[in-house]
């Protein structure tokens, strides 16, 4: 028998009744024939509210202790999951991540997986048992208890699907993969099939239905990923290796547009390679991933450098910068939160030119100025103002066809 890895969401399993409902997804897939391995995340918003909870006994609280602490709301989740399941008769077994041995690097709430023990995994599927995993947790090689950050259960049920050789299925309340945001652009088309090198550049801009980690790993391991919704029969998305010639096609495959950026920019700095290795090299030490950088000189032998960076790196990314000025009072720096940053990604790039002046020339007759762009061989972006997001996305939705006509 084939296995079949699912991920349910938090809003999947947000009550008891949904609980129960994912018990009859997983039961009728189990009767199709299948082993079932059932990753899931905490119910609804726990996880908001045990960050809360954390708040209101410190503002700063200890990455170790929060881990202890969110891991908590996924063993909730799958006891409760398993219970489920055997009430209708199916056995079942709930396990944590350190329970399965899901071994990760030691960096509390962005660890990364290392390697996982599949063999219980092996023994309860033997036995007739649905396994339930809880999603975004692991240990780490000193038996720290640790969290994967964000899509963090994405990535766990890609990586067991890896390593169980099965194909992937994450279940939420969207029905696919759309060319944008259906609640940003209305009439955004569903999607098939999309290439997982189009969805790993859109997941990594902002397209928050997969994380991207998740999508990397689909793509390095050839795990087959399919995403649709907890809540509805209708066909989702297939996410695929290479492409086809149906693909070939669009031109542009979808739209992404984030608020989870900011914009850092810093003055007057010694001009030169040693100041830009130097920033670069120590916000990577901080596990701060930077995007969209420019360069400018001011004429001085100092220059100029902008750059994007997570909004919930802005703290490490200050601490740094207040560092840099204390070694050079000379260095300021500004930081820019009211900024969105838009994309457009698709393979047909490669072969086709004039896709950027269209994007360009689309934003100018809507009146929108931007701040910095950046490319590649299949996506190009942009960091515009807040409020001019939603005309943006009319703008660029209309330019390239990716909401069906009315």
């Amino acid at each position: 028998m084939s296995i079949i890895v699912q991920k349910y969401g938090g809003t999947s399993v947000g009550t008891p009744e949904r609980i129960k409902a994912v018990a009859n997804r997983v039961i009728q897939k189990k009767n199709q024939g299948h082993q079932l391995v059932v990753i899931v995340s905490a119910m609804g918003k726990t996880t908001d509210s045990l960050i809360e909870l954390a708040r209101q006994i410190t503002d700063n609280p200890a990455p170790r202790e929060m881990d202890m602490l969110l891991t908590t709301g996924e063993q909730v989740s799958i006891s409760l999951l398993a219970m489920a399941l055997m009430d209708q008769g199916q056995p079942a077994v709930s396990f944590t991540g350190p329970q399965l041995g899901i071994q990760t690097t030691s960096l509390h709430q962005k660890a990364r997986i290392l390697d996982i023990d599949v063999s219980r995994i092996h023994q309860a599927l033997a036995q007739n048992q649905v396994v339930v995993v809880a999603g975004f947790q692991g240990v780490s090689e000193n038996q720290e208890i640790t969290t994967l950050g964000r899509g963090g259960s994405d990535t766990s049920a890609v990586a067991l699907a890896a390593k169980l050789r099965a194909t992937c299925e994450i279940y939420t309340d969207v029905e696919g993969i759309y060319t944008m945001d259906p609640r940003k652009l209305p009439g955004a088309k569903k999607l098939d099939y999309i290439t997982s090198e189009e969805m790993m550049e859109m997941a990594s801009l902002g397209a928050g239905v997969l994380h991207h980690r998740s999508v990397e790993l689909a793509h390095k391991f050839q795990v087959p990923l399919y995403l649709a919704s907890t809540f509805s029969d209708q066909p989702g998305t297939w996410v695929v290796n290479g492409g086809n010639e149906g693909m070939e096609e669009s031109l542009v495959t979808g739209m992404t547009s984030s608020r989870s950026d900011v914009q850092v920019t810093l003055m007057n700095l010694p001009a030169g390679m040693k100041s830009l290795r130097r920033i670069f090299s120590e916000m990577a030490e901080k596990e701060v991933n930077v995007d969209m950088i420019s360069q400018m000189m001011n004429g001085n032998q100092r220059m100029y450098v902008s750059f994007t960076i997570p909004r919930e790196d802005v703290q490490v990314a200050r601490s740094l910068m207040e560092t840099w000025h204390a070694e050079d009072d000379a260095i300021h720096w500004d930081i820019n939160e009211n900024i969105v940053k838009m994309s457009i990604v698709g393979l047909g790039m490669r072969t086709h030119s004039g896709v950027a002046g269209n994007v360009f020339a689309a934003l100018e007759g809507a009146g929108i100025e931007l701040k910095m762009v950046t490319t590649s061989e299949i996506n190009i972006s942009w960091v515009l103002a807040e409020e001019d997001e939603a005309k943006a996305i009319q703008a660029i939705g209309q330019a390239f066809e990716l909401a069906e006509e009315e």
